[in-house]
């Protein structure tokens, strides 16, 4: 009787192939099956030869090499491909066979998949994985959701490949129902392109204000990189900062300055403007992106537009000194920001996600992964219920130390014209969050003298509703969309 595999993948580009090579050096067999059939002989025949991987030409041979129930993995583009898939799979399985999809998917189709699959008797997770080409081969960080009775069946499988942290905890757990897997992993996505934003203002504040060279600011981060700061992030920034092309020069200088995105970090923002979460770092993060893809306007405007030379004054060692701090403290901003976003999610969908869980399945593998993570852990550790990570005695402290440095560091930066609008908004988020009044009793009135939308009053109990007549001509009626 032949041999029948643990787990089925579609979707043999690099990210299926080195899960799948993972998965086979933890000792289980593998079928894979790839739309373009050449692929999956190349790959049986190429990097998997000789290993306990079974190459299927059929979406009927797939299913008939899986042991039961049948564990299916999906590496394939997102959107439309993955519903396609799972309607060829259908007919060809049985009752409890699992399908899962391991894309970046937005969470809405995780929570609809799992309603529809579920319905037919099937089950479903939606799981994020994060770690490029590497993590997928060498251990990736995994945060699957969806149906809750398929995780006893890939438990064992997930958390073998995944990367390990604090003497061989794995960096995957289960997350929650339906689409909580692909939401957290949309955050984690949201969380890198504000990390990204960050890393990148520093660097152009060093470059364009201190005059640094590449060489200078790669020992910078050398330094950054072995203390608070120590990341994944920062240790590629050092090697990109150090690298040199084919004459010697720092490739660095030769990229064009455009950078791409794949609508991850758009999607969190969206989905923080629908739960009314102030989002603001990673919302930066995805407008400057936005901002550097208009280069030729870009290059126009700077012909026409003048602003100030810069120019810096100081003791260099002590503004880099600040500067850390400055990163440091936006850091934690992104991070806070991130999850209350988690926490009106899993509020609004009924997930009982574990927030010292997530920071650990970020600890290792992911493309954010940090020391940092082992704070946040700690933090919700010692109160899950903690409702903004600034308010964690670690992280208070740590960011009041650090306000002087920031406040120093984006004063210099905007008086010398230099761009930094992650760094300049994690200040602003958090002037605002220790705020005890903001100026939104003035907004309030504003919106009540022309649309009649009321306000509440400090000396009423909340939820108590007023309309004035401002003007001595209007009426009495007011409108009914007074939203907080």
């Amino acid at each position: 009787m032949k041999k029948l595999a643990d787990i089925g993948l579609v979707g043999l580009a690099v990210m299926g192939e080195n899960l799948v090579l993972n998965m086979e050096s933890k000792g289980f067999t593998v079928a894979v099956y790839n739309r373009t059939v050449e692929k999956v002989e190349n790959f049986v025949n190429g990097r998997g030869k000789e290993k306990n991987i079974i190459g299927a030409h059929s979406i009927e041979e797939l299913v008939e090499n899986l042991q039961s129930p049948r564990k299916i993995m999906l590496m394939v583009k997102a959107g439309k491909a993955v519903d396609d898939f799972i309607e060829q799979l259908i007919p060809h399985l049985d009752k409890g066979d699992i399908i899962i999809d391991g894309g970046n998917s937005h969470f809405p189709d995780s929570i609809r998949r799992t309603k529809y699959l579920e319905e037919k008797g099937f089950l479903f997770i939606g799981t994020g994985v994060s770690g490029g080409e590497e993590g997928a081969l060498n251990g990736p960080s995994i945060m699957p959701g969806g149906s809750p009775k398929a995780w006893e069946h890939v438990k064992p499988i997930f958390q073998s490949i995944a990367a390990k942290v604090d003497g061989g905890v794995p960096c995957c757990d289960w997350v929650g129902e339906n689409g909580a897997g692909h939401f957290v992993k949309m955050v984690h996505n949201g969380i890198e392109y504000g990390d990204m934003q960050l890393i990148c203002e520093a660097y152009q504040i060093m470059k364009d204000l201190l005059g640094m060279t590449a060489d200078e600011m790669h020992e910078v981060f050398k330094d950054w990189n072995k203390g608070e700061l120590d990341s994944y992030l920062i240790e590629i920034t050092r090697d990109i900062l150090a690298f040199k092309d084919a004459d010697g020069l720092p490739l660095v200088d030769k990229i064009l300055d455009t950078a791409g995105q794949k609508g991850t970090g758009k999607w969190t923002a969206v989905s923080a403007l629908d739960f009314g979460v102030p989002l603001t770092l990673i919302g930066e993060a995805v407008f400057a992106r936005c901002l550097s893809a208009m280069k030729d306007e870009r290059v126009d405007a700077a012909k026409k537009i003048a602003g100030p030379k810069p120019k810096f004054e100081g003791d260099k060692k002590a503004f880099i000194d600040d500067l850390k701090n400055a990163l440091y403290a936006s850091k934690m901003v992104s991070y806070a920001q991130g999850y209350v976003l988690m926490r009106y999610a899993a509020k609004e969908y009924g997930w009982n996600l574990n927030n010292g869980g997530i920071a650990l399945m970020w600890r290792g593998g992911c493309i954010i992964r940090s020391v940092f993570l082992g704070k946040i852990k700690e933090a919700f550790d010692k109160n899950p219920n903690l409702s903004n990570l600034l308010l964690d005695p670690f992280f208070k402290e740590k960011i009041e130390s650090a306000q002087e440095s920031w406040r120093r560091v984006i004063a210099a930066a905007v008086t010398n014209g230099i761009w930094c609008p992650a760094l300049t908004t994690a200040l602003n988020y958090f002037d605002g969050f220790r705020n005890e009044r903001l100026p939104a009793n003035l907004l309030q009135a504003q919106r009540d003298y022309f649309g009649a939308h009321m306000y509440e009053r400090t000396d009423k109990p909340r939820g108590e509703f007023f309309h004035t007549n401002w003007t001595g001509k209007g009426g009495d009626t007011a409108s009914s969309t007074y939203i907080v």
